[in-house]
């Protein structure tokens, strides 16, 4: 290998068999191996009988400082492999920052094909993967939550086990008949996917709480959808500033082309009733 660059190699998700050759040479040949957790990368370093040169902690604590060392390792000739617990550093995962740096120094960057739980779980969905979007991990805020799925895309998205009721909640409210797919412990013993609307998902996993990692995959919402969220946050906007409700409602919806009682009602829901909307 070329001295004096960074290799970003993504490791595997669950499978410690879906590794690939050329990460597993080099995780060999680099001069450092800078890894989230060093356990965690030794353990698949011995599954696969290689032996690395130098191991480093490289994760969200320590990573600018770390990045700094290791640039300057860089500098003066090394290789240096970049590794996360699972997936590819900097997707969800500490590796920006390094990145970022190496850019900024002229240090080349090399990045590995590999696994990625969130490309496997938009194929397990089945919800078709022409166009989707990662969000990474769901917003905890309920409008910023609502607002995403306005999105026509297909959403993809990583979730805590703990949350996962609340998020299909919040979804099932926007929408209860939203195609969703549940993907869990992906590549793992015990994967799962499970599919189905937000409603009948919520109410599954209020139930009982699942286990392990979970990736979400939520269809886009029906066209026009997002065009009454905005009308609706227009409307609701020009109440605030004084407008009567109805008035409102009829100019919003001529501008985009949807129902003006629908955005009546949203914006009268959400006030409390349609008199004090008015008023």
């Amino acid at each position: 290998m070329e001295p004096g660059r960074l290799v970003v190699c993504p490791t595997p998700i669950g499978n410690l068999e879906d590794v690939t050759l050329r990460v597993l040479r080099v995780l060999g040949e680099a001069d450092v191996v800078a890894c989230e957790d060093t356990r965690h990368t030794r353990r698949l370093l011995d599954r696969h009988g290689v032996r690395a040169k130098s191991l480093v902690s490289y994760h969200e604590h320590n990573e600018r400082t770390r990045a700094e060392e290791l640039v300057a390792r860089m500098r003066s000739g090394d290789v240096v492999a970049l590794v996360s617990d699972a997936g590819m550093p900097g997707v969800s995962d500490p590796g920006f920052v390094v990145v970022r740096a190496c850019v900024d120094a002229g240090i080349p960057v090399e990045v590995l094909p590999g696994p990625s739980a969130a490309v496997t779980a938009v194929v397990a969905s089945g919800l078709g993967a022409e166009r989707w979007t990662f969000v990474g991990f769901l917003p905890r805020k309920a409008g910023e939550l609502e607002r995403l799925w306005s999105s026509s895309d297909v959403l993809v998205a990583y979730e805590s086990p703990r949350r996962l009721a609340a998020s299909l909640a919040s979804l099932a409210r926007v929408d209860a008949e939203r195609p969703v797919a549940v993907c869990r412990e992906l590549t793992k013993v015990h994967e799962e996917v499970v599919r189905g609307s937000a409603g009948e998902l919520a109410e599954r996993y209020a139930a009982a709480e699942p286990r392990g990692e979970i990736v979400l995959v939520a269809g886009g919402a029906p066209a026009g959808a997002g065009d009454e969220d905005r009308g609706a946050a227009a409307v609701a906007a020009l109440v605030e500033a004084g407008a009567r409700a109805r008035p409102a409602a009829s100019v919003v919806a001529e501008l985009v082309g949807v129902s003006a009682n629908a955005l009546y009602r949203r914006v009268a829901a959400s006030s409390g009733s349609e008199r004090r909307s008015e008023e």
